[in-house]
């Protein structure tokens, strides 16, 4: 039977990772893998984490199932901390929430939610979007189509264009939209735009699919929020797929939500009703630990402290080596702009030069990125931007 099968191609960040591994240079550098790391390379566990992990070794007392909603304190605290705590939506009947294994697990369900909906529904990504996006949507039979998002030339949103693709979606059709901190470009939509979408939305009939990754790692906790929080005020049905992964580290324990608003309060009983039938064929029951982990620490006001003064360090570093990587690149003998990277937000960027140069990049000098130039700023510290920004100007 099996002899039937072909290789799958492997996907390009997994054997960047491989190779980087493989090589024995000292000074190497990973610009591709999509984790946070620390002026010493590591993937650290936060202080808050691990308080309430030694907490939680003391008080748990039971592994048994938590069934397939996950836990409802995780729940409650993580729509609070992304819609808002005092968001009337939240106790409008209109609103559920199911924990799901990730970021990843969240917009599978809510994918499948949609296939639910009607034959042959359609989904809208910007291009370019994350590179897992297009396949956990169509693995559901969702029809792919794209609206423009990115301009490579500029390195900026290029709005006009996506506003008026967004103009000619049909009604109950759905559109992925990136919370914030957008993967792979950086290029974040400004609050006047988040509005002009939302207008567009309420008068179009589509229907907003947000996936929300990163908050707290762009311009803080609540403004990442905006887009969010305007469109649940104004529309009448939305989905939001979050992670924990990146704000809290938590990228191993797979900590996720996919969150609902319905038109009404029937309406979300059998929304629920199908996420929880899809997370029963899929994966059944949610894993606990890290949804446990984040529920500590959002309900203890001193863990809750720690851990978002943690937090906005780990921002504020991020954005020092956007700012570190500008000023080095810019004023080059080329006369090329990278002032793009000092602008945008999140941990990534498109570095923008050839594909040549990158291939360049990585034989030469051993500093890994994917093909399309996207770079993870986490990636680089005090200890190598001084060789990365040296081996980046060699080549162009």
């Amino acid at each position: 039977m099996f002899e039937r099968l072909k290789p799958v191609p492997i996907d390009p960040i997994l054997g960047l990772m491989n190779s980087f591994r493989e090589d024995s240079r000292h000074n190497k550098i990973d610009l591709g893998v999509g984790v946070y790391q620390d002026d010493s390379g590591q993937t650290p566990i936060m202080t808050s984490v691990k308080k309430a992990e030694f907490q939680l070794l003391e008080d748990e007392n039971t592994k048994t199932y938590q069934g397939m909603t996950g836990d409802s304190d995780y729940n409650d605290r993580l729509s609070s901390l992304i819609f808002g705590k005092n968001n009337p939506i939240l106790k409008s009947g209109r609103f559920c929430t199911l924990q799901a294994p990730g970021g990843s697990g969240a917009l599978r369900v809510g994918a499948e939610v949609i296939a639910r909906t009607k034959s042959s529904p359609a989904i809208w990504v910007g291009t370019p979007t994350w590179a897992n996006h297009i396949p956990i949507m169509e693995k559901t039979g969702l029809k792919i189509n794209t609206y423009p998002y990115y301009d490579f030339e500029t390195h900026t949103i290029c709005f006009d264009e996506m506003i008026e693709a967004l103009k000619k979606i049909p009604k109950d059709d759905i559109v992925l939209l990136h919370g914030c901190c957008h993967n792979p470009t950086g290029a974040d939509l400004s609050p006047d735009q988040w509005r002009q979408v939302c207008a567009t939305a309420h008068r179009n009939g589509f229907i907003p699919f947000i996936d929300i990754a990163y908050q707290g790692l762009g311009n803080g906790l609540e403004h990442d929020a905006y887009g969010i929080r305007e469109l649940a005020s104004q529309l009448p049905e939305l989905i939001v797929a979050s992670s924990c992964s990146k704000n809290f580290g938590l990228y191993r324990e797979r900590t996720g939500a996919v969150s609902f608003i319905c038109n009404d309060s029937d309406q979300t009983k059998i929304v629920l009703s199908h996420a929880m039938s899809s997370a029963r064929s899929l994966y059944s029951m949610p894993p606990a630990h890290g949804a446990l982990l984040v529920s500590s620490v959002l309900g203890d006001s001193k863990l809750r402290e720690e851990w978002e003064i943690e937090l906005e360090s780990v921002r504020l570093r991020i954005q020092l080596m956007r700012d570190l990587l500008c000023e080095k690149l810019q004023g080059n003998q080329k006369g090329k702009d990278f002032s793009h990277i000092k602008h945008q937000k999140g941990m990534f960027s498109f570095l923008g030069i050839s594909s040549e140069e990158v291939d360049t990049l990585r034989a030469k000098y051993g500093v890994y990125m994917v093909g399309s130039t996207r770079i993870n700023l986490a990636g680089i510290n005090i200890n190598n931007i001084d060789y990365l920004s040296e081996c980046i100007l060699k080549v162009i």
